[in-house]
């Protein structure tokens, strides 16, 4: 048999899974995908956990502890969900061995209600690192502009972030600028360079979704068709063009002469979301050396099925990528306005799927106070509720 994602490995993309619960822990099937379909690291978000705490019993002994103690609501979340990212860098914790430290990592979020104070968020950043207390951890940090001070006072302490929400070249640029001054910053208060690692998390099905909607508002012309599925994938291409100039530069270089490793492009946000594009279209098309796709376990199925590796689909397209994004200007399609537009509705929507599992949680703990048999069900049309709300990667 054909191992399509042997072969997407082997061209330098790291297959990450988007997902992450006590039951795929519990029972094995986390690391039946590291060591079967080549998964070697995990990502999570407020809407995931939302998922895992309301369809899994194994929760229950868990939160009846919480409750007898009285903890609140944020303290519950916390622990529930640093346990489970706890357990799962364990399981990954052959891939980040094999890898030299470069894989095998598992991401955790601050709390998004965060995303606009730099301080906070970088208190809660030391508090998720020291809780988990795991050397493969990575601590994500929301790509909005009090983020970025708060991404370089992380990195400087030694702590690994995954840099999210990410959709604009512009943004991006800051983001590496962020990068490189955290790690010059940590070399100056002694850190090894070699300990600290970032990835860049590129949203990519997102972009196409909006972009794609103020496209059917301009009407069927052919000009306006053509650019119809293109913009996402135009998008990252051209952010991957950014990231080989950055890191090519005798800046990076005296940081990587130190033992620095450069923060991968991740793309995030790989499922497709128009049912006509093909389903691993954002994995076929992104494939370069030094990158990670973090895909759900439905993307991760489909391209062992059926997904192609052409080789690098990414550093040959550069023009291509260009005309695409000029195409959208010259019918009127504000790209600047797309990309902040995205930026704000992701801020909110991974606020609303926190909220919505603090609520969960919340009557969790208080159906297991009055010692019901059930009290994940208490949590369920909140999950719900969080995955309307959505956010991926």
């Amino acid at each position: 048999m054909t191992d399509r994602l042997g072969e997407l490995t082997a061209a330098g993309v790291a297959v990450w899974l988007d997902d992450l619960s006590r039951v795929r822990l519990s029972s094995g099937d986390l690391d039946r995908l590291r060591r079967e379909r080549h998964v070697v690291g995990v990502t999570t978000n407020p809407t995931i956990f939302a998922k895992a705490l309301s369809d899994a019993g194994e929760y229950n002994g868990q939160l009846r502890d919480l409750a007898v103690r009285g903890v609140s609501v944020e303290e519950a979340v916390r622990m529930l969900t640093t346990h489970d990212v706890r357990w799962a860098c364990d399981v990954m914790r052959p891939a980040y061995d094999a890898s030299g430290g470069v894989d095998g990592r598992v991401s955790i979020e601050v709390d998004p209600r965060l995303a606009y104070h730099t301080e906070q968020t970088v208190a809660e950043a030391r508090a998720l690192w020291w809780l988990v207390d795991r050397p493969n951890l990575f601590i994500k940090i929301p790509a909005t502009e009090p983020g970025l001070p708060a991404i370089t006072a992380a990195l400087a302490e030694g702590i690994s972030v995954n840099v999210t929400l990410i959709f604009g070249i512009e943004r991006y640029t800051q983001v590496m600028e962020a990068f490189l001054t955290g790690l010059e910053q940590a070399r100056a208060n002694g850190h090894d360079l070699s300990t600290i690692a970032s990835v860049a998390s590129f949203f990519v099905s997102r972009v196409d979704t909006e972009v794609d909607r103020r496209l059917d508002k301009l009407g069927g012309s052919p000009e306006v068709a053509a650019l119809k599925g293109r913009a996402a994938v135009a998008n990252a291409r051209l952010a991957y063009q950014r990231y080989s100039e950055v890191f090519s530069s005798a800046r990076w270089q005296a940081l990587a002469d130190a033992g620095a490793r450069p923060q991968r492009p991740l793309w995030a946000s790989t499922s497709t979301k128009n049912p006509d594009y093909r389903d691993v279209v954002y994995v076929e098309e992104l494939i370069a050396p030094g990158t990670v796709n973090t895909m759900p376990e439905s993307v991760v199925t489909a391209f062992a099925d059926h997904g192609e590796v052409r080789g690098d689909t990414i550093t040959g397209a550069y023009d291509d990528a260009r005309a695409v994004l000029d195409g959208l200007a010259s019918v009127g399609i504000d790209f600047d306005d797309v990309v902040a537009t995205l930026e704000r509705e992701g801020v909110e929507k991974f606020e609303a799927s926190w909220l919505e599992l603090l609520d969960g949680v919340r009557r969790s703990l208080e159906a297991a106070a009055r010692g019901a048999g059930q009290p994940n069900e208490a949590a369920r049309d909140s999950a719900a509720a969080a995955a309307r709300a959505g956010g991926d990667a």
